[in-house]
């Protein structure tokens, strides 16, 4: 009996050479081999995780140190405009301003880098 080429071939052509032992011990390598792969990219996300942390935690303090030097400013600049010259209060607001607009773009960067971070560790896709 000739079979034409648009027939499957019979089962048991295809499974000849191999056993119901061999094809458990070739799913045991691809699980391992998978389980590996899936401990590596959980490694790869939570090292991540850990480098924007220490990113964003750094800015942090920036910008809280940003904002001390501001009300120190502003306290000194107050304790010298309260001097003989309104002139000074010019100075004091401009120095306060400037570092609390310092202060403001730490912040706003450290809240868009933990944005990102969470939709990478997230998996979104608008990341």
């Amino acid at each position: 009996m000739q079979q034409s080429e648009n027939e499957p071939a019979p089962l048991a052509e295809g499974a000849e050479g191999l056993s119901l032992a061999e094809d458990l011990r070739q799913l045991a390598e691809e699980a391992k081999a998978l389980a590996q792969a899936e401990l590596a990219f959980q490694k790869s996300r939570a090292a991540y995780a850990g480098s924007e942390t220490k990113a964003i935690a750094g800015l942090l303090v920036v910008a809280a140190v940003v904002v001390f030097f501001a009300v120190v400013a502003f306290v000194t600049g107050t304790v010298i405009a309260l001097g003989p010259v309104l002139g000074l209060w010019g100075a004091m607001a401009a120095v306060t301003f400037g570092l609390l607009l310092a202060a403001g773009i730490c912040a706003l960067t450290a809240r868009s880098k933990l944005k990102r971070m969470m939709a990478v560790i997230s998996d979104e896709k608008d990341a």
